[in-house]
């Protein structure tokens, strides 16, 4: 790598530099106008939640891109198994170009792309690049800022402390016992929240069919491989990193339970789950079949020809004044005097 090549990549990098810190500098001024003390950790640790909020929300229009693609790739499967097996054992280069342009205009002709469902991903991983680098100027020594972020504000950030920990600090070089800690359940945070968001999307979003097909199996290996990247790779991110991964998961997993709820995949244990509440809700609104009038034509037994109960009370009241049972002996009537 030539010297000019990092220097090239830091130009590039500038304009999120300036995003990035524009917006945690926005939310910092907000919160120390709201009353929190600007050198506290609440004021930095909630601007960087709230630059995730931002980005999120700039990021929901790919999110459902992501969505509609990830349920055309597992629609899919089954003809790209058959694609897959008519091809098989044959390693000849034009036999796998055939393949590649039947794969390829499979997924044309269906709408969806297989790079559409990491598409969320590759853009943020600039982004949370930039903010690592924004962190980690932070902590240096002495304090560098970037972007909107002045030396003096980033001197001010390095000191704030959030549970006992300066947003600085790493697992790594941790002279405090309380930093450890602190970084230890950020990550242990951050990996389960990975691991509960990927186990949602392959146990409530997918169809059984789809289950045991190569493309289930690669998000199985996925499930308990990127929880485990992130604990070992966590503990060299400053807490500030840490804070800002664990909060874009819990908005994943919020997010993404409340699309698999509204609009879950045709076949898959939410999809029967929201039939379900939809003819528990459609049962509601039309009331009981026991309460609902037979229509004409029925027979003198069912519930519209019956007689209500009240009828029925009076009925046996009249005849109980009227007659008598059977074989029972009439009393004689006492005459009145005169």
């Amino acid at each position: 790598m030539t010297a000019a090549q990092p220097q090239l990549s830091a130009q590039l990098l500038e304009p999120l530099y300036d995003a990035v810190t524009a917006i945690m500098v926005a939310f910092h001024t907000l919160f120390k106008t709201v009353g929190l003390p600007p050198g506290s950790g609440w004021a930095w640790g909630l601007s960087i939640v709230g630059l995730v909020v931002v980005i999120r929300i700039l990021l929901i229009p790919l999110f459902v891109k992501q969505i509609k693609a990830q349920r055309g790739l597992q629609v899919l499967q089954p003809e790209v198994k058959k694609l897959q097996d008519k091809y098989k054992g044959r390693t000849d280069p034009e036999s796998r170009q055939k393949q590649q342009k039947e794969m390829m205009k499979l997924y044309k002709d269906n709408g969806t792309n297989p790079l559409a469902s990491c598409l969320p991903i590759l853009l943020q991983a600039p982004i949370f690049f930039a903010l690592f680098q924004v962190l980690n100027g932070i902590g240096k020594t002495p304090a560098l800022g970037k972007g909107f972020l002045s030396d003096r504000a980033a001197a001010q950030a390095a000191d704030a402390e959030i549970f006992g920990a300066h947003i600085s600090d790493r697992f790594l070089g941790a002279d405090s016992v309380t930093v450890q800690i602190v970084t230890v359940i950020l990550i242990i945070l951050m990996s389960a929240t990975t691991f509960i968001t990927q186990k949602q999307l392959m146990s409530k979003n997918m169809p059984a069919d789809a289950m045991n097909n190569p493309f289930a199996q690669q998000q199985k290996i996925l499930l308990y491989v990127f929880p485990l990247i992130f604990a070992v790779s966590g503990v060299n991110f400053p807490i500030g990193v840490l804070l800002y991964w664990l909060t874009t998961n819990v908005w994943s997993m919020g997010q993404q339970f409340y699309v698999i709820r509204r609009n879950p995949s045709p076949g898959s244990p939410a999809y029967e789950a929201l039939e379900n509440r939809r003819a528990a809700k459609s049962k509601r609104h039309m009331g009981t079949p026991a309460t609902v009038p037979s229509g004409a034509g029925s027979d003198a037994s069912s519930p519209a020809t019956a007689p209500s109960a009240g009828a029925s009370a009076a009925t046996g009241a009249e005849a109980g004044a009227g007659t008598r049972p059977a074989g029972q002996r009439q009393q004689p009537k006492r005459k009145r005097k005169r």
